[in-house]
Formats: C-alpha cells, structure tokens, sequence
C-alpha cells in the first residue's frame, strides 16, 4: 500500500501526472471556453457532463464564473474593466496573481448577471458542483493517494497548480504582452506559439481575439490547435458538433475594382487587412523613419522616441497618451510620405466603424481610398491597394 494500488515506475508517476493536467486544460479550452463562453460548438451530454465533473474535480471552477469573466475580458479588453489586462494591471502582477484577480472577480455579482447567462443550471450544478466546490478537490486528493500513494500528494499538487499558472497567469499575461500576431484586433492580444500543445491551444489567443466565436484557434497552415484536433475526432465520433470557425481570406487575382463582394471581404476579414498593411509597408515605415532620424541628428534633437514611432504607428491615435501623440504628430510632420502612409491607415481604420453608412456610400469610400493609395507615388500603398481589391468571400 506504500505504493498505492497503482505500482509504477518513476517516470510513470511524470505521465499521470501530464495525462491528469492535460485533461484538465482540455476541459477549460473545449467545454469552458468554446463551448460555454462562447458557443462555438455543442458537446454531447456525455462529454459536457464528463467535463464538468472533471473541472469540479481538478479545479473546484464553476462553469458560470469562468465563462462570465471571460465574456467580461473579451467585452472590456485592455480597459480599467478588463479582469486580468498585463496592459492595465501589469505583467507581473497577471503573472504572479493570476488566479487571485479571478477570484476577485469571481466576486462581482454585477459580472455574474450580466455575462453568465446560459450555463449550465441543473440539479447536479446547482446541488453539487456550485454549493461544494471544495469537496471536489478533496475527492481528487484522496483518490490520487489511494491510486499512487504519497507520490499522488505530488500529483495533486501539480494538477492543483496547473491552472492557476498556465491559464490564469500565462494565457491572461503572455498572451496580451509578448508573441506574434497574426490579426490587427482592438487590443494586444498575441499567439505565444504557433503550436497549441501544452494549453491545449489556447497558446494561438491573437487568432482568438481575432474571431472569438471559431471553434478553430489555429489560422495558419503551421500552426497546429490540438484542442480543434480533439473536437474533430469527437465531431466524427458524433460526441460535438462545429457551429463556426475562422472565414478563410481568398483572393481572386482577376478582380481589379472593388465590389459589394470586396466590400463584404474586407469588412469580414479587417483585422486580416490592418496585419497585412502593417506587414507590407513596414519597409516604407522603417525607410521613412531612418530619414525622420537624419533630421533630429541634424538638429540636435532626441532620437531615441523614434524607436517607439514605428509601434505607435500600429496604433489608433486615440489610444495614445498625450505625451505620444505629440511625439507621433511631431515625426509625421517631418514626413509627407509617413503622413500619407499613417492617414490612410486610418482612414481605411475608419470605414469599419461607419455602422450608419449604407452599402453604396462604404463602397465608394473603399474605392476611392484604393484610388488615392495607387495614386500615392508610394509603391506598397499601391501594392496593397491592388491585393485589397481582389479579396473576395470564400
């Protein structure tokens, strides 16, 4: 019994232990978050049910808590309301504090009502899993010790742990602080790494920012969602079914004028289109810069904010400080190229956000915002203004 009734070898205690968590992060990515919080996909009862006694077990988290301070991420992100923002609060305390701004949160009944809505609310919730939270964990422990021994303490521990470090503090942190980006979305969202292994895919949170609503976090042929790879196997096993995933940007090189399919394109795929005009004109952005930099040496002046310029220069004017939008207005001014470049972002920025202009009137102002990119003298607003006309819905 010293062993438990599981007797194995040291490095079958390190598998158990991975197995148990990776079950663990499995239920959070595919029942919590797409499923729960955002509907992306139905699970079986069998499966849901299955998850949701786990999470009591593994976690003691209520399916209405988390998936209401999700909702209540993705409505106020990097705001003074934003649950866990590294942006507002700081990376390290999202790092190091992480399941503690949960549970603070947990707290706002405020939050609960207003984006806990349809979660689960049956006798087995309402009797068992919400009223004894606790009781869950301590189950989990016992049977752990009566499986392995004192060596399933250990275990416990790194299940209990898990969580709180890897999606608490490293998705809520990391995720809107350091990695790449796909997608221009309103925030600082980013893909920690393309391969979605070890938080069951959640590491791919810029293309959930992106398109909340896609059962699918991975959005590029490298990279690899092993969450999207266990709702495929139960989709085929008729155990959940896919209600929407990421539309696919395509591209018809015969276009060359827009359209109201361009229209719909571009609107559909805009974070798409503000990543891919960044990408393109970072050439021209970083030519114009170094010439910006020979003026200030010229007159002795500061240079060492131009390292900042280009980052502002992905950024709406309005989310500046006062101190950077001098700054940013002061380099622009030193360039008519930059300007040029710098306006029309934001003016093709703009075109989303005119939720009272019909149809016909957002058609034109994409046409002439392409005619007068191509008429820049400026080859990659020209480039990127042809690409732009050939997008076209899948």
């Amino acid at each position: 019994m010293y062993y438990g009734l599981m007797e194995m070898p040291w490095w079958g205690y390190i598998v158990v232990a991975l197995a148990f968590t990776h079950i663990t992060i499995a239920a959070v990515t595919i029942f919590l978050h797409r499923a729960q919080a955002h509907r992306a996909l139905e699970l079986h009862p069998i499966i849901s049910h299955f998850f949701r006694f786990w999470l009591w077990l593994s976690t003691g988290m209520e399916t209405k808590q988390w998936a209401a301070i999700h909702r209540k991420h993705h409505a106020k992100c990097e705001t003074p309301e934003d649950p866990h923002s590294p942006q507002v609060l700081g990376i390290k305390k999202v790092l190091s504090e992480g399941a503690e701004l949960y549970r603070k949160e947990a707290g706002n009944q405020e939050t609960m009502d207003k984006y806990g809505r349809g979660t689960p609310d049956d006798w087995m919730e309402r009797n068992v899993y919400v009223r004894y939270t606790a009781l869950g964990i301590r189950l989990m422990l016992i049977i752990n010790v009566i499986l392995f021994g004192p060596l399933g303490l250990t275990i416990w521990a790194v299940q209990m742990m898990w969580i709180p470090i890897f999606a608490a503090g490293v998705i809520n942190g990391i995720g809107h602080y350091w990695g790449y980006r796909n997608f221009a979305a309103n925030d600082a969202s980013t893909n920690i790494t393309p391969w979605g292994i070890l938080i069951g895919g959640e590491e791919l949170h810029n293309n959930h920012h992106a398109y909340p609503a896609s059962a699918k976090l991975s959005n590029k042929w490298y990279e690899f969602d092993i969450g999207w790879f266990y709702i495929r196997v139960m989709e085929m096993a008729r155990l959940a079914r896919v209600k929407k995933v990421a539309p696919r940007v395509r591209l018809d090189a015969f276009k060359t004028a827009c359209d109201l399919d361009t229209l719909q394109a571009v609107t559909t795929h805009r974070f798409e289109v503000m990543a891919k005009y960044g990408s393109m004109l970072k050439q021209a952005y970083r030519e114009e810069i170094g010439k910006i930099r020979n003026v200030y040496q010229q007159y002795g002046q500061e240079t060492s904010v131009l390292k900042k310029i280009r980052h502002w220069l992905d950024m709406d004017m309005e989310k500046l400080q006062d101190q950077e939008k001098r700054a940013l207005e002061d380099a622009l001014a030193h360039s008519d190229r930059l300007q040029t470049i710098y306006q029309l972002k934001q003016e093709l920025a703009a075109l989303w956000a005119r939720s009272s202009a019909s149809q016909e009137q957002l058609l034109k102002s994409l046409d002439d915002w392409c005619r007068r990119a191509e008429a820049s003298g400026i080859q990659a607003l020209g480039d990127f203004s042809r690409r732009l006309r050939s997008y076209a819905m899948a």
